[in-house]
């Protein structure tokens, strides 16, 4: 019968100290690029006048929170 051994290869800490780098930056980036796209959809929903933002379901003071998603459709019902 033969016996299997397994040695667990470890990365040198650089390695791990430079994965954890690049991982924070690509955070940062993906949050900065999404921060920009939101900024732009608020700017692109602050152009439209009243009756266009009631055809989509949101007041002119809902649409940050709408873009951010932090709305609640009931608080911008219009009668």
């Amino acid at each position: 019968m033969s016996t299997i051994t397994t040695t667990a290869q470890t990365a040198p800490a650089t390695a791990t100290a430079f994965g954890g780098f690049t991982r924070t930056l690509g955070n940062l980036a993906n949050g900065l690029a999404a921060f920009w796209v939101r900024r732009e959809a608020i700017k692109a929903l602050r152009a439209m006048n009243d009756r266009e933002l009631s055809d989509i379901g949101i007041t002119r003071v809902h649409i940050e929170s709408a873009v951010w998603g932090k709305f609640d459709p009931d608080l911008g019902r219009m009668r």
